[in-house]
Formats: C-alpha cells, structure tokens, sequence
C-alpha cells in the first residue's frame, strides 16, 4: 500500500520510464510543444530533492512554490515532497500583502521560485536572500523573511491563523498546505496529508479507469486543490500531464484547440463555468461530439449544469462518461461522486451530488445539528483519515465533521443540491465571503473621501490591497438613482459597456485590434459584456460570448453588424457604419497612404529628419539630430515641460491621467518628444512608450493620456522601451525572446529579432553608429541595426540588467545574473576588460567620474575604476 504521493508516481516512473509524463503547451507559434519523459521527471525531481536537502535543513516542514503554468510544476512539486517536505502554492498574481500572510500562517521559511517570476516574488512585505539558483530546475531558491510591519498587521488574526512553526521536516506526513475562505468569514490554513489525500486519488483512479493511454489536463491553479487531482492521477498512472498556460485558459476556441485537437485530452476536470465558457458550438464539435477523444468529463466545484444543456450540445454518438463530483477542502479533496447515466440526461431530472468516495463519511443535519434522511439540511463531510488540519490544530478529534455550508435536499437516499444559506458565494470556482468583503470596506470608511469619483477609487485600492483578485468587485457603483433616459428607458450603448466593464474613464480611447482579455478584462466580465449586448439590441446569440474571449474589438463590432443589428437596420444601414466612423476618432486608426513600389525601410528614413529627444528613467535626456549624429546629456530640468517647479517650499503632485495597461506594469515610460510644424507654426509632440504584463504594449499622448497606438505583442512586456538613432522606432523586448521594432507613429512591426530566451533588459542606442543593443536571458547581448551586428556571451546565465553605453569612450557595460561585468567595445563587441563576484547583477550598470557602480543581489553597491578594478564596496545592512 503506497503512503505518500510521490510513492505512487515513483511506482509508475518504474514501469513507463520511457512514455511521456509531462506536455507543455505554450500555444506560441514561435515554440512547439515541450516534454518530460518519466525517466526525466524522476531524474529532475530526485536532483531538487538533494538541492533542496542541502539548502533547507530547518524549513519547519513546509517549502513555498511560486511559479505559474510550466513544464517542470511536476518537477518542483515531487521535489519538494522528496526532501521531504509539504509544498504551499503561492499565486504570482495574488497581492502582496495575501502572500505575506500566508506566508507568515504557514511559517515559511524558504521557498521555490519559478527564475523568470524572482523579480515579482521580490515586495514590500517580505525580505528576500537568494540561497541558490539552479538553471537546470529553472528555479531559484530563496529565503523569505517578513517586514516587521507585516508580521504585527496580522497578529489580530492569530487566534485561527497562526503560524505553523516548530514543524519537524516530513512531520505528521503532511503533503501541501492551502489557504481557503472557510466556511465563516476570515481565510484559513488547510494543511492536507498524505493519508487524507491518497484514497481520493487511488479510488478515482479505479472509478475513471485510468491507463497510460490517457491525456489528463491540469486545469485548475495549483491553488485549488483538484490541481492535486488532475497532476497525480495522471503521474501515478503513466498518463501524460498536459500543462497549458493560464491565459489560453481564457480563450475558449484556442483551448479547444489545444485539448481535443493538438493534444487529444482524455480525461478533463474542470468547473462548470469553464465548460460552459465553450460556446455550444465548441462542445457539440470538440467536446462531446461523436468523435471526441474526451473519454472522462468530470465537472465540480460548482452546481452541476442543466441536463438539458448537456443533452442539447452532445452528439448523440458520444460516448464520453461525465460525473458530476463533490467536496470541499477541508476534507481534501473530493467527496462524493455520480457518473450521470444516459437516461438522465434524456430527463428533466435534477443531478445527484453521488455516493462518498473511500474513506469518506456524509452526513445531512438540520438547523438544530440532528442527523436527518429525508427534507433539507446542511451537508457535513468527516471519515477517518480523510479530514484536514485547519489553522493551527495539531490532531483532528476521532468523529470529526466538518460543515460545508451547502444545503441539500434528501429524498431517496440521494443528495440533491439547493444552494448556500450563508453569505459565502462561489466565484470563478473560488469562495468568497460577502461580509468579508463588506467588513474591509467599513473598516476604511471613516478614512474615505466625501467626493464619489474619489470614494469610489479609494474602496478599490483598499480591497484590492486586502482582498485575494477573486475577492475584488469589478467596479464599485455609487447608485442615487437609476439612470433613466427622457422616455424612461435605461442608457445603454457599447462604448458605455467596454470602458466600464474594464474599468476605463469613458473618453479613454479603445484600440480597435485590441483583445478584450488581453486589454483587462476576465470571464465574468466578458459575460457582463454579453449580457449588456444582447439587451442593447434586444437579440440573444450563442457565439457572441465566444467572439468577445477570441476575437478583437472590432471583431465583435462586425459580429453586432452582421449577425445582431442588421436583422434590425433593414431600413437604415447606415446608421451602425456611421456611427463606428465616430467611434474610430483616432487619426492614428487610419495609415498614411504610400507611394506605390516604396519599401519600409524608405519610408521610415524619408519620415524623420528633424532633431528629437527621449526622456528616459533617472532624470535622463538624450537629445539626437540624425543629421549631425550626436548626443548630449542633460538633466531633465532643462525640459520645462517636465520640471517640478517648487513654489513656496511646496511640492505639489496631482493625478493628470491614467491608462489601463491591463495587467502589472513592470517596465519604465519612455517619452519621445518630437517637433512638427502646423500652420507655419511649430508645434511639440511628445508620446509616452509603455508596456505590461497582458502583452499590451501603448503609445500615449503626454498631455491627455490619449492612446495613439496599441501593440498586444507575443509574451507579456517587462523591458522599457527605447527609441532609435532616427526616431521613428521603438524598440522594446519581449518575454517571447523578440526584440520588436515598431513604428512610433501607427505602432506597425517594421521588424524583430528573435533571441534564445525572454528579453527583459531595456536596449541602448548608439547615436553614432545606431546600434540598438539589448541583454537576452539566453545569456547573450546583441547588437542590432536591426539584423544581428555581432553578439556576446556573458559567461553564463541570464543578462537581465540593461546595457549602459558611453558612447565618446566607446565603451559598452553589460552585467549578468551570473555575477559577471563586462566591458565590450560596442562597434565590435570585443572584451576590453571583466570582472567576475559569482553574485547576481540584476541592477544596470551606471557611469559617471571614470567609474562604474552597480548592485549586487547580496546588498553590496560595488564601485569599478575605468579598467575593471573594484575600487570600494558598500555593504547595505537591509535589502
């Protein structure tokens, strides 16, 4: 009888070393899909295990895991549990302040971070020291330790959440630890072991019939604990494990592609929201069609779906077996279970919740706690050793129950589900807690502004400051009155949906290209969306909702057009055409003509003559005439119009404008100030370059925050920008490997290049020879006009620094996470001089006096003289 987890996967890495364990699909067109064998696995599992054991003796029994959807999650997951230890899933895109938390309630003391994520793993509330990076692993390994402040913010907390300290490693055979809302109010701790988890796994392993032959997808975050499910039913079964990334997740069409087309998914668990998130469509064609490769649909986590749904979608060939599975975390992870039978789904019938899984115990009881078998009550989940420690309980009471919060109907000895009596409510498959929520807003409201745009702004900030992102309103609506128009009718039009629905100021301008996932926007907003459309112009389809997750704006302008609003317009079809022409205000919408038989790269050296400048980070000017071919440097007071003017020994700032990139913004602005003459009059552009995580990637006038441009590019954007020798390209670097060249007037792609890994370094430009030089985390930097000049090999590891140039002494500094500096001529790329601390650089390189400074990842600030000799060092006791 196997005892842990990892034990099961090892039993069945020992029968199919050679069949495939893993498949990474990253849905790039530039990348083809990437495997482990599970030999590989093994081997990569048992090497972190070892890396682990030498770095983290008294991890108290728990190690955090910070990544997101990879290749190697298997590997990072049984290798922590080899050490052996407990593995806690903390969410990149969850707040600073909730990592901290739950940092501090499970006493972590290191943690596993996904390389690429370290920079995001780095904030306010915690401390970080680097104990190992291991590139092989694709992770770093790092101690965390808690700002002070933090730890005394939560101590209010502690009568439930405490911190779990004092844990022997393997202690009490725990397996991972997960945070959940509870059943009432404040999150808890849930800390699963092995023997809670195990009879789920091996008795639905029976109940589906796994094989190797199988092709389970990991659908759920490693946050939600049928995660667990999804990767050691697969691992433990020699089935392969399709991994695909989280924003394709959203993209219905591209994930049915991917599952049932590319990857040919056999077995799915997932919500019914994400299944119903395919539109009918797609599941008649993909997912349940006669066909399908889908042999197991397993739908949980939320209320079963209509029969009827399912019926109207599915070929009537289809042999696909679908369960619907109950259960809560607390008794990890699932509960009860009920293959829907074909004559049910012919019915109008309600679903069961099943009967209990092995191990498990369920009981109905009433408002007074007594035990009932037929009428209504609330479901409670127990079993010996199936129920989890919660907080900082040490032992589970032998008869243990745990309420679930869900009420039932019982009639014939079958569970029927009615809904939740309390003020807990599921969304996007996670539970939140609706006086939670209020309790954050009220516990801010004296502190708030009187004025509704400023109170409105200030309860967003304070719960997205506390909340988990599944928490947080999509918008907080101040409500005097509903808004009626002269003829008593509600106000409605789509310019008014998209922005409020993404959270934009009306008169922000929408790039008409954009995707509307990409561009903010979520599942649950692209239904808000829907639902406004459909009641504008009083017309329901069923592929709209699919148009909004895959199309682009103007995708679905054409969709209302085609499909929706001509039906309707039969006797004014002009009316839509004109008023998209009033939507599409922007001048930068509509290209310039061209002569015929001209070339890109003619038309961007006749389109700039003039002299121009870029303001870049840290008070920079760079000013340029290409004629003339040189650069001066000066400091950023000299721009009047970028000065802070202190009047009265007063500092003044005020919010002029803002843009909604989407998601997190890592990179700096870059602002391109050009002149242009109108009307004999010369007259001053000046446009802001920035980029974010949701690949977007802007161009916005300084004065009004208008969007000139907007670029969704491969991979989310972590390098600033920087402008070329003749100012008309921007150039930016990707995560995708890409170095893009984009027009800065209509944002079009002129050119890339493509590295060997994610670009995050901000290029430099040489005014003299036009050189565009760009660090690569493939380990190299590359000179660029814009095809490959010459590149270097920094010695190993990734060069995440930007390059910094002194372009009269021709000399080029490069740093490297692997400790190295570089100084390189930049017309060639030879060595000049380097100097090597084997501690990671991620700070750029600066010059000034003959020296050269920059910080190192262990808190020294290092000092160089102008041939590579370290002249001082300053050692900072905090970092």
């Amino acid at each position: 009888m196997f005892s842990t987890l990892q034990a099961l996967v090892l039993n069945a890495a020992s029968v199919h070393a050679d069949r495939t364990a893993v498949v990474y699909d990253s849905r790039s067109m530039s990348d083809s899909p990437v495997s482990l064998l599970y030999k590989d696995l093994l081997q990569l599992a048992v090497g972190l295990s070892l890396v682990l054991q030498e770095y983290c003796t008294d991890n108290n029994g728990v190690i955090g895991l910070y990544c997101c959807d990879d290749l190697f999650v298997p590997v990072w997951i049984l290798g922590i549990l080899q050490s052996p230890a407990a593995y806690v899933p903390l969410d990149p895109e969850a707040p600073g302040l909730l990592c901290a938390r739950v940092i501090h309630q499970c006493g972590l003391k290191y943690c596993v971070v996904k390389t690429e994520l370290l920079q995001a793993a780095v904030e306010e509330h915690i401390s970080v020291d680097i104990c190992v990076e291991v590139a092989k692993f694709k992770m770093t390994l790092i101690l965390v330790k808690l700002i002070k402040a933090t730890e005394n913010k939560s101590k209010p907390q502690q009568t439930v959440d405490g911190a779990v300290t004092g844990r022997q490693p393997g202690d009490r055979g725990l397996a991972y630890v997960l945070h959940t809302s509870g059943t009432t109010g404040p999150s808890k701790i849930v800390r699963v072991l092995h023997k809670c988890i195990l009879p789920n796994i091996l008795h639905l392993r029976s109940l589906f019939q796994m094989s190797a032959d199988d092709v389970v997808f990991l659908a759920s975050p490693l946050t939600f604990d049928p995660s667990v499910v999804d990767i050691f039913l697969a691992l433990s079964s020699g089935a392969q494990l399709l991994i695909i990334p989280s924003m394709v997740k959203k993209m219905p069409h591209r994930l049915a592609t991917a599952l049932f087309k590319d990857n040919k998914t056999t077995v799915l668990q997932v919500t019914p929201t994400l299944l119903c998130s395919f539109s009918n469509h797609i599941i008649k064609q993909d997912v349940l069609s006669s066909g399908s490769s889908l042999r197991v649909l397993v739908l949980g986590g939320e209320a079963f779906p209509s029969p009827a749904l399912l019926r109207s979608c599915r070929d009537e060939d289809n042999k696909t077996h679908v369960f619907n599975i109950y259960g809560i975390t607390e008794v990890s992870c699932w509960a009860s279970c009920y293959e829907i039978p074909q004559t049910l789904l012919q019915s109008t019938f309600r679903v069961p919740l099943g009967t209990p899984l092995r191990d498990t115990v369920l009981e109905v009881r009433d408002e007074h706690g007594g035990i009932i078998t037929e009428g209504e009550g609330q479901v409670f989940i127990g079993g010996e050793d199936r129920v989890c420690l919660l907080g900082d309980e040490d032992t589970v009471i032998n008869g243990m129950m745990r309420a679930t919060g869900d009420w039932v109907k019982v009639q014939d000895s079958q569970l029927y589900y009615l809904g939740r009596r309390d003020r807990l409510i599921k969304r996007n498959g996670k539970r939140v807690n609706l006086d939670n929520v209020q309790q954050v807003r009220r516990r801010h409201q004296e502190n708030t502004s009187s004025v509704e745009a400023d109170l409105s702004r200030q309860i967003m900030k304070q719960v997205s400051l506390l909340l988990p992102s599944y928490s947080v309103p999509d918008a907080v609506v101040l409500l005097p009155a509903l808004c009626l128009t002269a003829h008593g009718e509600f106000t409605t039009s789509l310019s008014v949906f998209d922005h409020n629905i993404l959270g934009l100021d009306e008169d922000a301008a929408l790039a008409e290209e954009s995707n509307f996932l990409l561009s903010g926007g979520d599942s649950l907003k692209a239904l808000h969306l829907c639902e406004d459309i459909s009641t504008t112009v009083g017309v329901a389809t069923p592929k709209l909702l699919e148009v909004i997750l895959d199309g682009t704006f103007v995708d679905i302008l054409h969709y209302i057009d085609s499909t929706m609003l001509m039906p309707l317009l039969e006797n004014d079809s002009n009316s839509l055409r004109e008023a998209q022409k009033r939507r599409s205000g922007s001048p930068s919408d509509v290209p310039a003509k061209k002569e015929r038989g001209q070339s890109p790269c003619e038309d961007l050296l006749q389109q700039e003559t003039q002299a121009f400048k870029v303001i870049r980070r840290g008070a920079e000017v760079i000013e340029m005439d290409p004629k003339k071919e040189r650069s001066n440097l000066q400091a950023a007071a000299d721009v009047d119009k970028y000065s802070c003017r202190k009047e009265e020994n007063v500092l003044e700032l005020c919010l002029s404008w803002s843009s909604d990139t989407g998601r997190c913004v890592d990179a700096s602005p870059i602002i391109l100030v050009r002149e242009r003459t109108e009307q004999s009059s010369v007259v001053a552009e000046r446009t802001v370059f920035i980029g974010s995580h949701s690949h977007r990637f802007q161009a916005l006038d300084l004065d009004t925050g208008r969007l000139l441009w907007e670029r969704v590019l491969g991979d989310r954007v972590e390098s600033s920008a920087a402008v070329s020798h003749c100012g008309t390209l921007v150039v930016v670097g990707c995560y995708d490997g890409c170095v893009y060249f984009l027009s800065t007037n209509s944002g079009k792609t002129q050119w890339t290049f493509e590295t060997g890994d994610a670009v995050k370094s901000c290029p430099a430009v040489d005014p003299h020879t036009g050189l565009v030089i760009v660090g690569s985390h493939d380990g190299h930097v590359y000179a660029l006009n814009p095809k490959c000049v010459w590149k270097h090999h920094c010695g190993g590891r990734a060069v995440f620094s930007s390059p910094h140039l002194q372009p009269d002494l021709r000399q080029l500094f490069v740093a490297s996470l692997g400790g190295e500096l570089l100084c390189l001529h930049p017309d060639s790329g030879d060595i000049l001089w380097s100097n090597n601390r084997n501690v990671p650089f991620f700070s750029s390189p600066n010059c000034g006096s003959g020296l050269v400074v920059l910080g190192s990842v262990d808190g020294n600030i290092c000092c160089y003289s102008s041939t590579g000799k370290l002249v001082r060092r300053r050692i900072r006791l905090a970092v």
